[in-house]
Formats: structure tokens, C-alpha cells, sequence
């Protein structure tokens, strides 16, 4: 940290100047304050590459990336500066980029290496989940904070060694790493990222990087010698010459920390020295910012800093780059001597990893020239998923090799889309892999539901294995399940239900004032009843929720009004007759509440359902004393033929039932078995033995039944296997998620073969057989906490891929 200099601005939006943290080969980066008090980073664009039309187009664009990637790893940008000025401001975090922390304390133990490549990987994840591609590791954009690594770099130029303004207001940029794809001339993708992840990670381990120079990056053997055992074998496969060989991201995380960075990290992660330098920097921080002198001596790193987008533009290919920001000439393959070099810290083209130490001074603004680009091949068309915050619309871009744009370090060219795309979000299906034992499924697809911030997750439902329709308060949309494109998109069939599957042409949508089948390939509207129809002589009909549906019956609540009077239904509606069934009259839930029922089991003879707690009337509550009761109703007549309580079954407690006439629930931390002829309990299955320090009452949730077998969890993040006549536990295994609140659901893979946990941490698969944990399927992201957003696979896929939602995120996981 240094004080202002002369030319230094004093004032950037609201926030005030304090200091100096570093200059960069794009931007300098300095402390400031805003009026609250609130310490933050701003990043300000070096004046002569402000100028610079192409350098102002990818700076705005990266700020933009930064915004939509932020959470998990990825700190939330504060604010950014107008057209005339160029800069974005986060929140100040007190931590040590990667590079000083090996200069000050050396390599770092495995158990740090193995929580900050997680946490990189997480956030990479994120993005080559769009296809696109980061470009922004390296040591100095990789920050280390007391609770976990941070990412401050989205893009090329965050890693760059060079960026200059050239001639006709070109931009050219020159990376301090090189890829094996880059060396012979390919354009970088994904799996480049997942090369540079690679020489991080032993960069961390060792001190070192593991490829002396560009020769060796391109054809040699990575030294490996001294990263840990543990962590080689998933190195070395980082540092594959060949793009295909390499992991994914998301298989890199698991591998690392199958329970997550967060996780791993919870209880801390730096050594003591690394944590005191961080402590002793936030001290020094804290005293400037109310007017104390620094000691000196103290380690405030010029680096650190919050999530600065790093921008990228446009150049020309082999053109001579100028001095490096550091001092010296690049070297081939884009390596640069560096002085001050710290022993054993050797330096090569892979990282360029110069030592700590002072910033350089400020070149001297050059002439702007006129903005004059080269003519360029066409590009092809990138593509981008276009949900807002919470979602994160990704990184856009475009690779395109021999590109006149931004010149890399041995000769690799590629160059970013300009503009955001505001076409409809198209998913990409990812390429073919083995599969590894122990490793998750490569997702064939991810889409993202557009929505605004606040906006109830959609409503899903898988239709024949071909489309997942989704219907929200906005529209209704169709979604290939094969290949994650989207089909078509309906605001007339918008509504808060599911759509309900009708037969092999049609789905049913519940709308605003119609009932709709709509062709689930194309979203054309086949049919359409309006509800006014519906009601009959003098009377008005108001519908509630769909308790469900089989084959083509369909089961829901709702009010008809007739003059004053004022009663709640339970109906049958025939999907392809389209016409009522029967009308049953049943108890008026809370006011104004229609009741709602929850399908509890679907039986030759009759069906079961429990009227939702959140509906029920002190007087009902008062009337079954504290214990859930279970309705069932003649399916051809409607007529009710038992009003059954389960004793100790409280009305919010998870309950199911089989076909044979067998109940299952929850009954405080218990799961008990009952009869649905007379209500007498069958068997017990005693509460999980808590681990230490775990107190509390932890039920079991909703099971999934297949044949005899139940496959339910419970809140110690447990699964369990148990034969539905006897109540023998088959097998119980572990999520190993952390023990939270809510318990996990649990659903099957359209063979039977595979069991599946999902809830806010991750998707754990399981062998139905025997319970053998098969793998956990994580994606890194905003909330990626037990508590967040949970993983809920969906019903009805029979083929080969199990649609998983997350929020507005799916994902199709070749499951079986």
C-alpha cells in the first residue's frame, strides 16, 4: 500500500481516496471509502487504454461479468463509474493474493491447496456451464481471506502481463501463461482454464511452477515431484498435453473437497503466519482509514483487493508487445525475467509469478490514437443463459482462432464478444466422458429459466421424457430434454401449478382463466375450456391447487359460490373427456384460504390425501388432536370413505403410502409403519444415533417406494433402505453433507438401479442395491450452503437423463 500520488484521483462516485494497493497492466487499484464509512476497492482503467473504444466496450462488459458471477467465491461489486469514467468498486476484503502468500510463508499444506483449488473450481464450473471461457487465474488475481479463496479476475486481461493502446485505437494484450493448445495455434477453451488450474495448484504446493518454459508446456513432463501424493494424480490429469484428458470443473471440485470449499474451510484453512499477515493488514487498513499512520513493516499487500473485473479488448496478432509492467522483455512463449525473484520461486512462461514487490510507476499517457479496427473474420455465435441476479448470466464469449484481436503470449489468438446477447438462453450440451468411479456425471445440459430477482422458482414437470415444461407466473416454456434447447415459449399458458402430462401429444395447463392443452413439442394451444365454463347454473367457480393426477384424472380443490353460500370441493376432472368427474363437498380450510390437499398414496379402489397444515382451521386442529388425518376418497364416485388420524403423526409430517394399504411416517424422530384399514401401527424404526454435539429432534422426510423397498432420509443427512413389510433397514449410509435443518429428498433413476439425496449442499447418489455411495454432483454458485437453493430431481424422466432443478437452474445428469 502506498500514498496517493499527485495525478492520483481523489474521488471516484461517492467513495473517497485513501491509498494506493496496485497497478496492474490495465487499471490501478486503490483503497477507498464511501460515505458510510464502508472500506472498498476501486479499480480505476490506466487513462491512456481508457481512451481506447475497444478497451471501454470490454471493461464495462467484464464489470458486467463480475456482477453476474457474483457470489459463492466471487464478491459482490458495489457500484462502477459512467461512460466518462471507468471504474468499479467492491468491498474491501483483507487477504493475500496467492503469489505474495507463497513468497511470505512458502507452499502452502494440502489441506489449503485442496480448499482453494475447490473453491477456483466451483467458480469455474459456473462458467464453462455456458460453454465460455474465464482466461482470469493466475496468482495475483487469486486472493486468499481468512474464510476462503476469492477469484478477482474475469477475464484475459486480469492475467495479463501486457496491455497496450496500438495503432488506429487498437488493443493489444499479451498473457503471462501459455496452454498446450495455445502453443500450436488453437484457440483456448474450457479445458484451458482447467491447464492453468493445474499450474496453481502446484504453484501452491510447491512454490514452484511444474513446466520450465514454452518448450515444456508444450511437449515435456510436468515435475510433480513435490506436490503432495493426494493431490498428484489429479494434477497431473489438469496438466494432460491433450484438452479432452483433462476433468472437468466440477469433477476437479469433487475430487478436491467432495463436500465443498465452504465446508472444508469452515473451521479455517491459512497457516498461522498467512493468518497474521492477514490480521495485520486488516489492522493497518482499519488504522488509515481513521487517520493512523502505518507502521512500518506492517504487510499490506498491493494486490489485495475485492472482485475487480478485469477487462479485455481487441488488438492486433504478433504485434512486438511493449515493456512488461514488471521490467523486462517478454521471453518466448510470453515468459519475462523478473528481478527480486524470491530463492526457489522459479519463474517460467506458465504463471509468470514475479516476487512481491513495488508497484511500477505509471507509464506516461500515450497519444490516443483514432479508433480504426482491423477487418475481422466472422465470429461464431456465442451463446449465454439470460437469467438475472440471483441466477448470474454468465460470461459471453466467442472463440475464433486467427482472430485480428488480442494477441497471447506464443501465439494463441482469441477475442471476446463486444455486446450481450438478448437472444432466448440456449443450453450446451457437454461433450462425452467416461465415467470415473467416485466422480459425478458430466450434466448434458444446464438451462436457466429467465426471471427477475425475487420471482418464485418455476413449477417442472418432465412430459414423456422429451420436454420439461416449466410454468411460472410469467409464461410457460418447453424444453428439449435431450439437448436442453429450448422449444417454445407461452405467456398465455402462464401459472402458478405444474402442467399435468395427458397423454403422448398433449400437456394440461392450469391458466388464469382457462384450462389449456397445450402440444408439448411445439406450445401450440390444442384445446382450451375457459373456468367460467366450468362452474355450473348460478354459480362461480374458483379453483385452487392440483393435488395431482394419474393416467387421465385429475384431483384438485376449490370454492363455488352459489348466491351467499360458500363451499370448498374436492373435484375429479377427465384430462381427455374434459369434463368433471365428480364434486365431493369437504371442510373449508383458514380463511380465505381454499383447502389444499397433498396426494398421499393412489390406490385401485381410492385415493389418499391430507389436507395441508398450513390450511387448517383452529377448529380441525382442535378436532384431531394434534395428529395428521388422512382422507380418502372412492375414485369413481368421490365419495368419502375414511377419515383416518395418525396418532403421534403430526400434520405437517412427512407421510406416504403404497398400494397395498400401508402408510409411512414420521413420528417424531421415529419412522413409523401403519395400517390404512384400522390406523394400528405395523413397525418402528428407531431415531439415528446423533454424532457428538448434535442435539435435537431429527425426523424422517418423504420416502420414495419402489416395489417393497422404501428409500427415505432423515435430518442427519442419512439415507436409508427399508423393506416395507417388516421395517428391516436394508442399509443406511451417509450424504456426508453438513447436518442442517431440512431433510434431504430423495428420488429414484428411471432403472431403479441408482437412489438419490438432494437438498441445499448437493446431489448425492447412492446404488439401490447396497447403498454404496456413488458420487455427489455439486455446482459451485450463489447460496452453495446447506440452507440455500436444493437440488430436487424430477419425477417422470424414464430416459436416460434425470432432469435435476435448482431454483430457475436445471440440469439433465445421465444418470444410469
Amino acid at each position: 500500500m502506498e500514498p496517493l500520488q499527485q495525478d492520483d484521483p481523489r474521488q471516484f462516485g461517492p467513495y473517497a481516496t485513501l491509498a494506493r494497493l496496485w497497478e496492474s497492466a490495465s487499471s490501478v487499484r486503490y483503497l477507498a471509502q464511501g460515505p458510510d464509512g464502508t472500506t472498498v476497492v476501486v479499480s480505476a482503467a490506466r487513462p491512456e487504454l481508457a481512451a481506447v473504444p475497444a478497451f471501454r466496450r470490454r471493461f464495462q462488459a467484464e464489470a458486467r461479468t463480475a456482477e453476474r458471477l457474483a457470489g459463492g467465491w466471487v464478491p459482490e461489486p458495489l457500484g462502477s463509474g459512467t461512460d466518462e469514467e471507468l471504474w468499479t468498486a467492491s468491498a474491501y476484503i483483507p487477504a493475500l493474493t496467492l503469489r505474495e502468500a507463497i513468497a511470505l510463508a512458502g507452499p502452502l499444506p494440502e489441506r489449503a491447496v485442496r480448499i482453494l483449488g475447490a473453491a477456483l473450481a466451483e467458480t469455474l464450473s459456473r462458467v464453462h456451464a455456458t460453454g465460455a471461457v474465464l482466461h482470469g487465474l493466475a496468482p495475483d488475481t487469486v486472493l486468499l481471506a481468512a474464510d476462503g479463496p476469492r477469484l478477482t479476475a474475469f477475464g484475459a486481461l486480469g492475467a495479463a502481463a501486457v496491455a497496450q493502446a496500438g495503432p488506429g485505437g487498437q488493443l493489444s494484450v499479451q498473457l503471462g501463461y501459455l496452454t498446450p493448445e495455445q502453443s500450436a495455434g488453437s484457440e483456448p477453451g474450457p479445458a484451458s482454464d482447467i491447464f492453468v488450474l493445474g499450474l496453481l495448484l502446484a504453484y501452491a504446493a510447491t512454490g514452484t511452477t511444474p513446466l520450465g518454459d514454452a518448450d515444456g508446456i508444450a511437449h515435456g513432463e510436468p515435475e510433480l515431484g513435490g506436490v503432495p501424493a493426494g493431490l498428484r494424480p489429479l494434477v497431473a490429469s489438469c496438466l494432460s498435453k491433450l484438452p479432452q484428458d483433462r476433468p472437468s470443473a466440477s469433477t476437479a471440485a469433487a475430487t478436491l473437497a467432495l463436500e465443498g470449499a465452504a465446508a472444508l474451510a469452515r473451521d479455517g484453512w491459512l497457516p498461522p503466519s498467512l493468518v497474521k499477515a492477514v490480521e495485520s493488514q486488516a489492522g493497518a487498513v482499519e488504522g488509515l482509514t481513521l487517520g493512523v499512520v502505518v507502521p512500518h513493516g506492517v504487510v499490506v499487500p498491493r494486490h489485495s483487493a475485492g472482485a475487480v473485473a478485469e477487462p479485455v479488448g481487441v488488438g492486433v496478432p504478433g504485434q512486438a508487445p511493449g515493456p512488461h509492467p514488471f521490467g523486462g522483455r517478454p521471453q518466448a512463449g510470453g515468459s519475462v525475467p523478473v528481478p527480486n525473484v524470491t530463492p526457489g520461486d522459479r519463474m517460467t512462461a506458465a504463471l509468470a509469478l514475479p516476487a512481491a514487490r513495488s508497484a511500477p510507476p505509471m507509464p506516461q499517457a500515450m497519444p490516443v490514437p483514432a479508433f480504426a479496427p482491423s477487418p475481422t473474420p466472422a465470429l461464431a455465435p456465442a451463446s449465454a443463459s439470460a437469467s438475472a441476479k440471483p441466477d448470474r448470466r454468465a460470461l459471453l464469449v466467442g472463440i475464433a482462432a486467427g482472430l485480428a484481436g488480442v494477441a497471447l503470449g506464443g501465439g494463441g489468438v482469441y477475442a471476446v464478444t463486444d455486446g450481450e446477447s438478448e437472444a432466448a438462453p440456449k443450453a450446451r450440451p457437454a461433450p462425452g466422458r467416461t465415467r470415473v468411479a467416485g466422480m459425478p456425471p458430466e450434466p448434458a445440459w444446464r438451462y436457466e429459466q429467465p426471471g427477475k430477482e425475487g420471482d418464485a422458482p418455476p413449477s417442472a414437470t418432465v412430459w414423456r421424457d422429451r420436454v420439461l415444461v416449466l410454468t411460472g407466473g410469467d409464461q410457460a416454456v418447453g424444453v428439449d430434454v435431450r439437448t436442453g434447447r429450448r422449444l417454445w415459449q407461452l405467456k398465455e399458458a402462464a401459472s402458478l401449478s405444474r402442467a399435468v402430462p395427458v397423454d403422448d401429444a398433449l400437456c394440461l395447463v392450469d391458466g388464469p382463466t382457462h384450462f389449456l392443452w397445450i402440444s408439448a413439442l411445439d406450445g401450440q394451444i390444442r384445446h382450451r375450456v375457459a373456468k367460467t365454463a366450468l362452474a355450473g347454473p348460478g354459480e362461480t367457480l374458483t379453483l385452487g391447487s392440483i393435488t395431482g393426477w394419474e393416467g387421465s384424472t385429475l384431483w384438485m380443490t376449490g370454492h363455488v359460490k352459489k348466491g351467499a353460500a360458500l363451499a370448498a370441493y374436492f373435484f375429479a376432472y377427465d384430462l381427455v373427456a374434459r369434463k368433471w368427474l365428480w364434486r365431493t363437498p369437504v371442510t373449508n380450510g383458514l380463511p380465505p384460504r381454499i383447502p389444499r390437499y397433498d396426494l398421499i398414496a393412489v390406490r385401485p379402489a381410492d385415493i389418499v390425501v391430507r389436507q395441508d397444515a398450513a390450511s387448517l382451521t383452529p377448529a380441525q386442529r382442535t378436532a384431531s388432536k394434534g395428529a395428521s388425518v388422512l382422507l380418502a376418497f372412492d375414485r369413481r364416485t368421490g365419495k368419502l370413505r375414511q377419515s383416518l388420524p395418525l396418532p403421534g403423526v403430526v400434520p405437517a409430517a412427512a407421510v406416504v403410502g403404497d398400494t397395498t394399504g400401508r402408510l409411512f411416517a414420521a413420528a417424531a424422530s421415529e419412522l413409523h409403519a401403519f395400517t390404512s384399514r384400522t390406523g394400528a401401527r405395523l413397525w418402528r424404526l428407531a431415531a439415528a444415533t446423533p454424532a457428538a454435539g448434535q442435539t435435537g429432534i431429527f425426523p424422517f422426510g418423504k420416502g420414495t417406494l419402489r416395489g417393497p423397498v422404501l428409500y427415505v432420509a432423515n435430518r442427519y443427512q442419512q439415507v436409508c433402505a427399508i423393506d416395507t413389510a417388516t421395517g428391516r433397514q436394508q442399509w443406511r449410509r451417509s450424504t456426508e453433507a453438513p447436518v442442517w435443518n431440512g431433510v434431504p429428498g430423495t428420488a429414484l433413476s428411471a432403472s431403479g438401479a441408482t437412489v438419490l439425496a438432494g437438498d441445499g449442499a448437493q446431489l448425492t447418489a447412492f446404488a439401490a442395491r447396497d447403498g454404496r455411495r456413488l458420487w455427489k454432483f455439486q455446482e459451485a454458485g450463489v447460496k452453495d450452503v446447506p440452507g440455500g437453493p436444493r437440488y430436487v430431481p424430477l419425477p417422470g424422466g424414464g430416459g436416460r437423463n434425470l432432469v435435476v432443478q435448482r431454483e430457475r437452474t436445471f440440469y439433465a445428469l445421465p444418470v444410469d
